[in-house]
């Protein structure tokens, strides 16, 4: 937790950009950070960087990281935690995760000031349009639904009844995989299906007018 100056002057605790608790991989790379060269740092910022934009990183590119007093355990720990530093940063509309208060929680986590500069402009310079277009590409998704059509049928008789004439709502939908579904649905469903829709919009439409979730610059 991080303590900010409100406008009437009192104090008031923000969470951090990394979340309420620190992961442990950020804690064990903060630490080795405190006796890390700079020159070292900076080429595994362009690494984790590298990575975050789609590249594949090899074994070798990881030995050449390797010095006298950087083991391969240690490359290991720095570029996990700086990996899941950059990804919490990133994850944020910059309106929402200004620069300035990103070198304040940076500070807050005890990262060496000499590497703070380098780290902002990793998230915030001209690679983080490369990072953004890279996580939406490279994103597991589902297939999303293209369109769908309805009717109703009604039912005469069945194997059981010789008459029913009970209607029924025939579905019919196509996903952007080019996957096509038909099921049907009783009336009493589809009424159902109607008004918790109608609920579902309502709610959101009540959650957007509260001031809370409004972004302000």
């Amino acid at each position: 937790m991080s303590k900010v100056m409100q406008p009437g002057g009192g104090m008031m605790e923000r969470t951090l950009f990394i979340g309420a608790r620190i992961p442990p991989e950020v804690k064990l790379m903060v630490k080795l950070m405190q006796k890390l060269e700079k020159d070292s740092f900076r080429k595994l910022l362009r690494v984790a960087v590298s990575a975050m934009e789609g590249n594949e990183i090899t074994e070798e590119t990881f030995k050449k990281l390797q010095t006298d007093k950087l083991t391969e355990e240690s490359v290991g720990v720095l570029y996990s935690g700086l990996c899941t530093l950059l990804r919490s940063a990133l994850r944020l509309p910059q309106t929402s995760l200004k620069s300035e208060v990103f070198k304040e929680d940076l500070q807050e986590l005890k990262i060496p000031e000499d590497f703070i500069l380098d780290l902002t402009s990793a998230v915030y310079g001209s690679r983080r349009a490369v990072i953004e277009e890279s996580a939406i590409k490279n994103r597991t998704s589902l297939p999303s639904l293209e369109r769908m059509k309805w009717r109703v049928d009604v039912a005469i008789s069945t194997s059981v009844l010789n008459r029913v004439l009970e209607p029924t709502i025939l579905m019919e939908m196509t996903l952007s995989d080019g996957k096509i579904h038909t099921f049907e649905v009783p009336v009493s469903k589809f009424h159902e299906l109607r008004y918790n829709v109608a609920y579902v919009l309502k709610e959101m439409e009540d959650l957007e007018k509260r001031s809370i979730l409004k972004i302000q610059d």
